[in-house]
């Protein structure tokens, strides 16, 4: 499907919608066994498929080689058997967790006798649109399914045969289970039309959650007319206190950054205290070096050899790849300052044995995730113990940070009475 109108493209997401409503529908009142089943299910049928993925996959990192997409943009779409198997078991983690939908909030009692619940419900029908990412196919879905939404996935225009192959394994899951195939469906098309319609789709779609670059996540959230749970970068720092503990810090320092410098968990930027490099010298930068990485430094930090020296566009930028900005700042009140200023309010670290100063870094910034002596890099829901993430959401209301099986339900009041009426 090529070069859709306008009109054609509201219409495919129309029949999509209707679909994804009729579906919803009946998962909202789905059982727990039944929506496990389909898990599961999905969960194996990957598994057996894993050749018909890879094989998939093959074709799509051809035309993305082709395309000329980054290598950390690579990184984001290559599946391996290790990564198969991750989305298989976050598929199983998922259907462990306790079903969500209709768990009481809250319950109290009023004195005219009237008895009133918070009970959680199903938010409806989600568009997912994201870049690369597969893994994300599965990952929507089986949270999808887990909070009785459908969903509605437009992957990215190089990920189309991985996540179809994918998407037919979460099909053959649900047909096992009785439960609508149209609970999970996928925008057969790369044209970008079809993204733009799931935008103005809002009879259709409750909530969009784009996962992919800053381009994507801006043109969403500048043009939808849905709600949407979203971030734009992952600007993310990482603190070298004074009362850091050097081993904790080289071992969390050089993880933050090296592990996997495509995803949005990855260390953009150091600072270090000072006195810890007048103690301790530059063995945080030395490091980064020797491990392959770029390192663009302010101040005294660049009459290191080996590092280059930072432009003001360094700091506040997400790199995405073996590159890091760094900066000596005079104790936590200027590292707090810099975040402020510098951050996209997605996850920042702090490195220090002082809980006094550990208490002020987390009551300094609104971050959506901090942390301390810990690696950046596990700004994931599948490590806070989720079982999978659709993304992380960086904003104010509702869903922040990882936006898991919970954050993808809302809430309704049950109210009742004994004839009760108000005077």
């Amino acid at each position: 499907m090529k070069d859709l109108t306008s009109s054609d493209a509201d219409a495919l997401i129309a029949d999509l919608g209707a679909k994804a409503r009729a579906a919803a529908a009946v998962l909202a009142e789905a059982s727990a066994e039944r929506k496990h089943a389909a898990l599961v299910g999905a969960a194996d049928a990957i598994l057996k498929a894993e050749d018909a993925i890879l094989d998939a996959n093959a074709e799509d990192m051809h035309y993305a080689e082709a395309k000329g997409l980054s290598p950390a943009m690579l990184d984001r779409l290559k599946l391996d058997p290790a990564r198969i198997r991750a989305m298989a078991e976050g598929l199983r983690s998922v259907a462990a967790q306790a079903d969500p939908v209709g768990k009481v909030l809250a319950e109290w009692d009023r004195p005219n006798g009237l008895h009133i619940q918070r009970v959680a419900t199903p938010l409806g029908v989600i568009g997912v649109i994201y870049e690369s990412r597969p893994n994300v196919t599965a990952d929507a879905a089986a949270l999808a399914l887990k909070t009785g939404n459908a969903v509605i996935l437009r992957g990215g225009s190089e990920s189309l045969n991985s996540s179809a192959a994918i998407h037919r394994a979460l099909v053959t899951g649900l047909g096992q289970a009785g439960l609508p195939e149209a609970s999970v469906q996928m925008v057969p098309t790369r044209d970008r039309e079809a993204v733009a319609a799931m935008l103005r789709a809002q009879e259709f779609i409750d909530v969009i959650v784009p996962r992919g670059g800053k381009g994507l996540v801006g043109l969403v959230q500048k043009e939808a007319r849905v709600p949407v749970f979203a971030h734009l970068e992952g600007i993310c720092h990482v603190y070298a206190d004074r009362d850091a503990d050097l081993d904790k810090a080289r071992r969390v320092v050089l993880n933050a950054k090296t592990r996997r410098t495509g995803i949005c968990g990855a260390a953009e930027c150091l600072l270090i205290d000072w006195q810890f490099y007048t103690k301790h010298g530059a063995v945080l930068v030395q490091d980064l070096l020797d491990a392959g990485v770029e390192v663009r430094a302010e101040g005294e930090l660049a009459k290191v050899p080996g590092t280059t020296r930072a432009e003001p566009s360094d700091f506040g930028q997400e790199f995405l790849d073996r590159i890091i900005a760094v900066k000596l700042v005079d104790g936590v009140e200027e590292a707090i300052a810099h975040i402020r200023r510098y951050g996209s309010g997605h996850t920042e670290s702090i490195l220090t044995e002082n809980d006094a100063t550990a208490e002020r870094f987390f009551k300094g910034l609104d971050s959506a995730i901090l942390m301390r002596n810990a690696s950046t890099q596990f700004a994931d829901g599948g490590e806070f113990g989720m079982g999978a993430e659709i993304g992380i959401a960086t904003g104010k209301m509702h869903a922040r940070g990882p936006v898991g099986a919970e954050q993808l339900t809302s809430f309704k009041y049950l109210v009742t009475g004994d004839g009760t009426i108000r005077p």
